[in-house]
């Protein structure tokens, strides 16, 4: 939960404004894909789905296009392609990726 200085609680507005005034972001919300970054951000941090942000597939997917049609403008740590694998080791736990979020691959050739 968020306060205000009174000790009020603050309304999912006012949270999200406050998320996307952090420095932390800056870049992204200034650079070539800032309205895509701000309306995946936000629709994440207003997620209410079980799985949060399940419901927010496609802003991320416009961000995602987005950061690959101007590659110019971001590090090369944002811009690596994930893995191959669904499943990735960390720490010595296996991650699995939502099924929501998996591309389905292409038709196998029959000839």
């Amino acid at each position: 939960m968020a306060f205000d200085k009174d000790g009020k609680e603050l309304s999912m507005d006012e949270k999200v404004q406050r998320a996307l005034e952090c420095p932390c972001v800056a870049n992204l919300r200034s650079g070539p894909c800032g309205t895509h970054f701000t309306d995946a951000f936000s629709c994440f941090l207003r997620s209410t789905s079980e799985e949060k942000g399940s419901d927010c597939v496609s802003p991320f997917i416009a961000l995602q296009n987005c950061i690959k049609a101007n590659p110019d403008a971001f590090s090369k740590d944002v811009l690596e392609e994930e893995p191959d694998k669904e499943e990735i080791i960390v720490s010595e736990r296996y991650i699995k990726a939502p099924t929501w979020a998996r591309e389905t691959p292409p038709p196998k050739s029959k000839i």
